[in-house]
């Protein structure tokens, strides 16, 4: 092969090559994006999590004292 016929592949095999690095440039940063909002997403989730088990023993605890003040109320009698 020749100086004049390796320059023949050589400028599309370059511009193939380049259009190649920008897309995994592409996936790359897509990739760091993604893993950013996925850390997000986890300590969102944690947090609703724990205010949800926050909230359900409010309500279990609301339930409780309703039940302790209904129990001492007086009953009808019949």
């Amino acid at each position: 092969m020749t100086r004049q016929d390796f320059d023949q592949y050589s400028d599309p095999m370059d511009a193939e090559l380049d259009a190649l690095d920008d897309r995994i440039r592409s996936l790359i940063r897509f990739s760091e994006r993604l893993r950013s909002e996925n850390v997000e997403l986890r300590q969102q989730l944690a947090a609703a999590q724990a205010e949800g088990d926050l909230l359900r023993e409010k309500v279990s605890a609301a339930r409780t004292r309703l039940e302790s003040l209904l129990a001492r109320m007086p009953g009808e009698d019949a």
